[in-house]
């Protein structure tokens, strides 16, 4: 039954879910451009509109249902005690034009959770503007132009980009107004050292490098590269969106990483499913402190009391407010349960099963793994190219594995790997789920073989089959609810 047929054919005239007092004010007057004629809402009960909500609500799937095996997003199961203390009437009742002395406690959680990032990252300053990855990317970037105009290097506007980076790095340096320079890999996965050199002049404001880059392999050559580029009078943008790899083991800012943002909301445990919410905090190094956008929080130490400051040569603003302020109260959480050891822990574990899944993807033999030469870090990227399936794509694959209850890994990305598949465990997942999922796709690569439009059909279970997404995108058929005249006479 379509949504519309259904929730119009529940509808009954006169039905509410509620019951308004009369007002005790005078009304005010709706302005004329404000209304509508006719507004086709279907008039239902309490119940029934929470029973419909919540159907609609079990045909999702999401983390605390299943697997999630999205590479290179992070989406793991995340403690329920961080939603407790963000729902903590202090955090979540204040208002951002409150003045300071009335929201220390959270100023207070603010400058703190600068000072562990800077810590765990190896950076001298933090700023917890950026309310996003990318948008922490886009401020790395300005950070590093601000500070080399500030050196009278006007002709400077190439940032230099891995083909192995994230996909939003050459979109933050267009957003920027720069130009990017794409950088190929070599045949272990690593920027490719010659090329880079190649590219190389001093019209370059540096390189961004995700590490571990999107291929779940660490840059073995990251050293080398920092250098180079700084010889040129470059700098190095580290794209933290895979940090859950290495926090504890290794620290960006000792290898030569000059900015990194950090996303809260993958490494340090917001949940981010459906585009939200998120958090990109940056840290740079003492030479790139004053360009930080601002204000940041900061602690006077005479007055003993937490205050609002601007960066000597701050870029400004790059939020009208800290909006995000409940990742922050998460990210604070689980930094503070898990410290120092249960940090590294946790990228260590995330490690070992993205190897244990590669090794048995390598012994299973089905779906190659272009590096499986190498071990990997968080995620290990496989192809969906079956021997003796050749008209099976990736996709189908990926629509296979919902009838097994499990959510498709990421596909057709990185870019460089031919029919994709990007799979990330996390850390949060144990050997019974991994190797359920492994024996699914061993299954789906039998099936590729004896019966491949059984895959071309995929999903037969699921409550929406198979859509045409470029299609749609193209050519939306947009549909017109029935008026409330129409749905009555139903």
């Amino acid at each position: 039954m379509k949504f519309d047929d259904y929730i119009y054919d529940l509808s009954s005239p006169g039905r509410t879910g509620v019951d308004l007092p009369e007002p005790d004010v005078p009304p005010t007057p709706i302005p004329e451009e404000f209304l509508r004629e006719d507004l086709p809402l279907p008039e239902l009960s309490l119940p029934q509109v929470t029973r419909h909500y919540l159907r609609l609500s079990q045909k999702n799937y999401a983390v605390d249902k299943g697997f999630y095996p999205l590479g290179s997003c992070t989406m793991k199961y995340n403690p329920k005690v961080n939603e407790w203390a963000v729902r903590l009437p202090g955090f979540a009742n204040i208002h951002p034009l409150q003045h300071p002395h009335t929201v220390q406690g959270a100023m207070g959680l603010m400058y703190e959770l600068q000072e562990m990032i800077g810590e765990i990252a190896g950076f001298d300053a933090v700023s917890l503007q950026p309310a996003a990855g990318a948008h922490g990317e886009l401020t790395g970037v300005l950070i590093m132009r601000a500070a080399q105009l500030a050196r009278g290097e006007t002709q400077r506007h190439k940032v230099l980009v891995p083909d192995s980076a994230h996909g939003t790095n050459p979109a933050s340096t267009s957003m920027a107004g720069f130009t990017a320079v794409e950088i190929p890999s070599d045949k272990d996965g690593n920027v490719h050292i010659e090329a880079l050199k190649a590219a190389l002049d001093d019209e370059v404001i540096g390189i961004m490098i995700t590490n571990p880059n999107t291929l779940g392999l660490f840059e073995s050559n990251i050293v080398e590269v920092c250098e180079l580029v700084h010889e040129a009078g470059g700098l190095v943008y580290g794209d933290g969106a895979n940090l859950n790899a290495i926090v504890g083991i290794v620290r960006p800012g000792d290898l030569g990483i000059d900015v990194m943002h950090f996303n809260l909301h993958k490494t340090f445990s917001t949940p981010h499913g459906g585009g939200g919410p998120g958090s990109g905090p940056v840290g740079v190094t003492a030479e790139l402190a004053p360009f930080l956008p601002g204000p940041i929080v900061a602690l006077n130490e005479a007055e003993d009391a937490y205050i609002w400051h601007y960066p000597e040569k701050s870029i400004g603003r790059i939020k009208s407010f800290y909006g995000n302020f409940g990742v922050m109260v998460r990210a604070y959480a689980y930094i503070k349960m898990h410290g120092a050891e249960g940090l590294r822990r946790v990228s260590e574990t995330a490690v070992l099963n993205a190897n244990y899944l590669q090794a048995r993807l390598l012994q299973m033999g089905d779906y190659p793994v272009p590096y499986g030469h190498r071990f990997c870090k968080h995620e290990t990227v496989a192809q969906g190219k079956i021997a003796g399936a050749e008209d099976v794509r990736t996709l189908d694959i990926a629509k296979r594995l919902i009838d097994y209850d499990f959510h498709p890994p990421t596909i057709y990305f990185p870019l460089i790997v031919h029919e994709a598949l990007m799979i990330e465990p996390t850390e949060t997942e144990d050997k019974e789920t991994i190797d359920a999922f492994l024996d699914a796709l061993d299954k789906i690569a039998d099936e590729a073989r004896e019966n491949p439009d059984l895959l071309h059909e995929a999903p037969h279970h699921a409550p929406v089959r198979r859509l045409d997404e470029v299609r749609a995108a193209r050519h939306p058929i947009l549909i017109r609810l029935p008026s409330a005249k129409a749905a009555s006479e139903r």
